[in-house]
């Protein structure tokens, strides 16, 4: 873990971008500069228009941070919503002023299914991709004698969730163990198809690892567990908002999400799709009040009492990134994660975690920074080069983990690699 800022750091970091109304102020939003339309012609605008993007996050100017992985920041949009509708409820928190925010739940979910190529039927919100995968290994009726198939990297809430439910059901969990480098596509097919018996039930597996960036021919697996009459699960934790997700293509029975990674909405809002075929198999949960309005919602939200303000949050978070297009998203954050794998490769003694090839990977990259001790190098980052990245530690391919998204810049890849390089140099 990284040591904690100091506060004097701290506050030069936040106020060196005129923001520090944002810690000062309830009303900083009304009162910060408004940012710059997008230009016009799109894309089409280069550099001009990812500018523009840029200034749409109350970051402070000169102030990079590439951990999407984990955590994004909001765009203005978002958080102008976020705090218009939560002060809504609390200067009028009547029954009369909340019952519109009911129908505005459910253009939230209509927003989800057209982002996912879904229907609103299958839809359901939830608070995070943790919470929507233990929907489901919570709710699917395993026993002894059964199999569940995950991949060993798979993230804790699609890989411990299972182990610790098996312990009590009675069922089996299967692994396809994880190899680095990525092996490819055709590797993983093969594994997990060999893995599959006329006892698995499940095929769970997270479509782009959180630790080094593989990603998961979920596609093909997809398709040869629905083949073999096994559901499937996929994580779409580091994909959702990152990748210009189809599930028509994917076809899994489950796939989950959160906002506050890649989709840059608020945080404590999620998604999780359910198939039509697979929701006669899946029990809620939680029984309460308050079901959705749709399909399965109907019988399979009733979550007691939400925070709409957040769920009417992402859905302004998908149309910010619908307004820039999903595919330039897609296209902009693997253009700079392609510049920062060839940049960081490139140093004497780093060693890359992440697979070279751009179709094994998207936008997370870890590496090992030679005999660097990742923590102070991560901290010297923040603190001398106003850069945010994460550490990983233990034995699991330890190091920095660093996750671009479409609010960075060339400059700032450049930047953090000008970086690693002269502290490998002299060291932190």
């Amino acid at each position: 873990m990284s040591q904690p800022v100091s506060r004097r750091a701290f506050t030069r970091l936040f106020t060196a971008g005129g923001s520090a109304a944002l810690f000062t102020n309830a009303a900083w939003a009304a009162q910060a500069p408004q940012a710059p339309a997008l230009p016009a012609e799109g894309v089409a605008a280069g550099e001009r228009f990812w500018t523009a993007v840029r200034q749409q996050f109350v970051m402070p100017e000169g102030f990079t941070v590439m951990n999407a992985a984990n955590l994004c920041p909001a765009s203005r949009g978002v958080l102008d919503t976020l705090m218009r509708e939560t002060r809504s409820v609390d200067v009028d928190p009547s029954p009369n002023n909340r019952a519109r925010l009911y129908p505005e739940k459910e253009k939230t979910r209509e927003a989800l299914a057209a982002f996912l190529r879904a229907t609103p039927e299958d839809i359901i919100i939830t608070r995070n991709t943790s919470e929507s995968n233990n929907m489901v290994s919570n709710g699917l009726d395993l026993k002894p004698g059964d199999e569940v198939l995950v991949h060993a990297d798979n993230h804790p809430s699609n890989l411990v969730a299972w182990q610790e439910k098996a312990k009590r059901f009675g069922f089996t969990v299967v692994t396809v163990a994880q190899k680095n480098p990525h092996p490819g596509a055709a590797y993983y097919e093969e594994a997990f198809a060999k893995a599959i018996t006329p006892r698995t039930k499940v095929l769970a597996v997270t479509h782009l690892t959180s630790t080094v960036g593989d990603r998961m021919p979920v596609r093909a697996l997809c398709r040869i567990a629905r083949e073999r009459g096994v559901l499937s699960l996929v994580d779409g934790a580091q994909t959702l908002g990152l990748l210009d997700i189809d599930l028509t293509d994917i076809q899994p029975d489950f796939y989950t999400g959160s906002a506050h990674k890649w989709p840059c909405g608020a945080r404590e809002c999620g998604v999780l799709y359910v198939s039509k075929a697979a929701q006669s198999r899946l029990w809620p949960s939680i029984y309460s009040a308050y079901p959705g309005a749709v399909g399965f919602s109907k019988t399979f939200e009733s979550f007691g009492q939400r925070d709409e303000a957040t769920m009417i949050a992402f859905r302004a978070a998908l149309e910010f990134q619908t307004q820039i297009g999903r595919k330039a998203v897609e296209a902009r954050s693997m253009a700079l994660t392609t510049q920062l794998v060839d940049g960081l490769s490139k140093i004497s003694g780093v060693k890359m975690w992440t697979a070279p090839e751009a179709d094994r990977r998207v936008a997370v990259v870890s590496f090992q920074p030679g005999p660097l001790d990742a923590n102070k190098l991560a901290n010297a980052l923040y603190e001398k080069e106003r850069i945010g990245v994460t550490t990983r530690g233990g034995q699991d391919r330890p190091g920095l983990r660093v996750s671009p998204h479409f609010y960075n810049s060339p400059a700032e890849v450049d930047r953090l690699v000008s970086a690693v390089a002269r502290y490998m140099k002299t060291g932190v």
